[in-house]
């Protein structure tokens, strides 16, 4: 009995155990479905993009004696048979060179596999470049045609890696216009771009001259922060940023000029070198830009079908007369608005006058405007408020007002005329006719008290009472005083005879004077730690620029210790100079504290005074 007992807690051990067994196998078997079932749905979505093949150009337009990058990407893993496009009328100075790409960002994959061309043309024109060819899962995917055009040789520095030559060709600012030739009126856009290419990066910049609006009514439209965006310049691909936004109403016809806008920009150049983390070493390169002079032509509205009426308004507008009050009292006071709603240059033109009765009192009118403007335009509402007293009792009648404005969709004038308005008085005096005049008879002036008088006829004249100055206070005061500022004046002139005879002391005046004006937009940037040191390190060249008459901006700072000995500075003035640029190229890598930053500031000014009492 007992071995029977013992055989079935056996059993069901054993029951157990596979039961378990089994569980756990359908559970694995079911996360091993669901992870397959995900994998292919990533797969699919990252892989669902149709296959293309792209061709790109470093530019579309080039010089007859430079070079052109010319690539074609797949998005497709598994493409092959590259087939080159017939590239006549070019010179294949390299390529092709290979390169295949492959990221997963955020659970989307991507791919790509491209081949890279260096060409050069061989002769000036407009040249279509055809397209390539390869397969894809027995698929031919072909790229598009590309059209470049080849110009005169362009002239090309010594040193192509020259950083000038290398901001100079990848930064354009641009004035943009929304229409060169609008009616006067009319209102066009002005935007100032800068375009900067993806292999470098604007540091800084300042306006140095702003531009002039001549022949224009002018409003500057707000931007809102400087967002970066893509777009083309040149057939070629960049990134922008807006600066500056005007609204521009011509005033007059003919050919007017948009001045350019100047602007200093500090632009980060890459060397090609790394540092000791591996980051890019950029050099800062400081290059003044101006935007291209515009020229609108504007265009005179026109002569024919102009009303009388019409008061220099161009666009689209509703033109409505109201009154407060149709019926009134007298000496009671009622509003006559006449508004103008719509969009155009709701500044630059006149509303029209009502014209009203005699007998009806009206005040100078007050204007009031709602006007919005933006990059949409102007728009809103120009309303002028008359206030209008009736004087005797009746029933009046404000005439129709005509408003009259340019279409600039219809190209016509257009007319608007406002109903006629009534004005009814139940209380008040009664008009008097010409039959209740009664004729005036002449009468007598009646002189009452001292309100009236007659004109005098004579006058009495008195000498009056004259004071000798010879003997006044004023005389000895004046005669005493000249003669306290003679030892004064003896003292003063012996300070500076002392302070001039201190050459070692105004040399320290000199020098100390020097390192704070070249140093003073540094400590205006003290706390932030890129616009310090940037300012910092501009500081130092304008001061070797300025007391060696050379530029800086371009040679290393072996060169510039080099200098610095030949102009017989000592050597450990040469080593805290060096030390300071150095300070100022490990602080864009490394953090640093507010006193750090205080501490390099302090020894620029001392080095900058130890130097100059050298030089």
């Amino acid at each position: 009995m007992q071995k029977k007992l013992k055989d079935q807690k056996l059993n069901k051990k054993k029951i157990g155990k596979l039961y378990i067994c089994d569980l756990l196998e359908d559970k694995m078997k079911k996360k091993i479905q669901y992870i397959l079932i995900l994998c292919a749905l990533l797969s699919c979505s990252a892989f669902a993009q149709n296959p293309e093949l792209i061709t790109t150009v470093s530019k579309n337009k080039l010089g007859l004696n430079q070079r052109l990058k010319i690539q074609f990407t797949v998005n497709k893993q598994g493409a092959d048979n590259f087939d080159p496009p017939n590239f006549k009328n070019f010179q294949i100075v390299s390529g092709p060179s290979q390169a295949i790409s492959q990221s997963w960002i955020n659970g989307q994959a991507s791919f790509s596999q491209s081949y890279t061309y260096i060409i050069k043309p061989l002769k000036k024109g407009e040249f279509l470049i055809p397209y390539a060819s390869i397969k894809l899962n027995n698929k031919v995917l072909k790229s598009k045609p590309v059209k470049v055009i080849v110009l005169d040789e362009v002239e090309i520095p010594k040193d192509p890696n020259d950083p000038n030559y290398i901001a100079q060709q990848n930064v354009h600012l641009v004035a943009e216009i929304s229409k060169s030739s609008p009616y006067v009126g009319e209102g066009i856009y002005v935007e100032y771009r800068l375009y900067v290419s993806q292999n470098i990066s604007v540091r800084d910049f300042s306006y140095t001259e702003s531009p002039q609006y001549n022949g224009f009514w002018n409003q500057d439209i707000k931007i809102r922060g400087l967002n970066a965006k893509n777009g083309t310049y040149n057939g070629e691909q960049y990134r922008y940023v807006v600066l500056q936004k005007a609204l521009l109403i011509p005033t007059k016809s003919g050919k007017l000029t948009i001045d350019p806008i100047k602007m200093d920009i500090v632009i980060g150049v890459p060397t090609g070198r790394g540092d000791f983390f591996g980051n890019p070493i950029v050099r800062n390169v400081t290059k003044s830009f101006a935007s291209a002079k515009k020229f609108i032509q504007s265009k005179a509205l026109p002569i024919e079908g102009k009303p009388e009426s019409f008061n220099g308004a161009v666009g689209d507008f509703n033109f409505i007369v109201s009154s407060s009050k149709n019926i009134l009292k007298s000496n009671e006071s009622a509003t006559v608005s006449v508004k103008v709603t719509g969009n155009g240059n709701l500044k630059l033109f006149e509303l029209p006058e009502i014209k009203t009765p005699s007998e009806l009192e009206v005040f100078t009118p007050e204007q009031k405007e709602k006007i919005t403007i933006n990059s949409r335009g102007i728009k809103g509402s120009v309303t002028k408020n008359y206030t209008v007293v009736p004087q005797f009792k009746g029933k009046y009648k404000i005439p129709s007002t005509e408003f009259s404005y340019f279409d600039l969709k219809e190209k016509e004038y257009v007319r608007l005329t406002s109903e006629d308005l009534f004005v009814e008085v139940l209380e008040g005096k009664e008009l008097v006719t010409d039959s209740d005049v009664t004729s005036n008879s002449k009468k007598e002036i009646i002189v009452t008290g001292n309100n009236f008088k007659y004109i005098q006829t004579n006058s009495s004249f008195y000498l009056a009472k004259k004071s000798n100055f010879y003997a006044s206070k004023l005389y000895y005061i004046m005669l005493i005083l000249p003669l306290l500022f003679i030892p004064i004046g003896i003292v003063i002139a012996r300070k500076n005879k002392a302070r001039s005879n201190d050459v070692l002391g105004n040399r320290l005046r000199k020098a100390d004077r020097l390192a704070k004006k070249y140093l003073s937009e540094a400590k205006k940037q003290l706390g932030t730690k890129e616009a310090f040191y940037v300012a910092l390190e501009k500081a130092l060249h304008n001061y070797l620029k300025a007391k060696l008459r050379i530029e800086t901006s371009d040679i290393s700072k072996e060169k510039i210790t080099e200098l610095l000995k030949t102009e017989a500075v000592h050597e450990d003035d040469i080593n805290s100079f060096i030390d300071v640029f150095n300070s100022c190229d490990m602080a864009r890598y490394s953090p640093v504290t507010a006193v750090e930053m205080k501490d390099d500031y302090e020894k620029s000014k001392a080095v900058i005074t130890q130097i100059d009492k050298q030089l």
